[in-house]
């Protein structure tokens, strides 16, 4: 009973190590990184810059739309220069120079 058990692991284990590519160890690590690397440079690193250079285009499209929305706001006015508040009004040079 021990064995059969042992047996069908080692089967399981052979089947996963043939499936990874049939080698152990070091040289297994190494063959996984290289293809890492290479699906990075030949898939991965060259949609992500398409992706960036097509968001950046946007963006100058956008930003060079003549008839985009600006959001305008008015400024608001000195309630004491327009005279909606009474009290001490900021003078101007020309009124402290001519009072002594």
């Amino acid at each position: 009973m021990a064995t059969s058990w042992k047996k069908s692991l080692g089967n399981i284990r052979s089947a996963v190590g043939n499936a990874m590519g049939g080698l152990r160890g070091g040289s297994n690590l190494a063959s996984w990184v290289v293809a890492g690397t290479l699906a990075y440079f030949l898939w991965i690193k060259p949609s992500q810059e398409l992706k960036r250079e097509q968001e950046e285009r946007a963006a100058i499209a956008a930003a060079s739309d003549r008839y985009r929305y600006v959001e305008k706001v008015k400024p608001v006015p000195d309630l004491q220069e327009t005279g909606l508040i009474y009290g001490n009004k900021t003078k101007s040079s020309n009124n402290n120079n001519t009072e002594k």
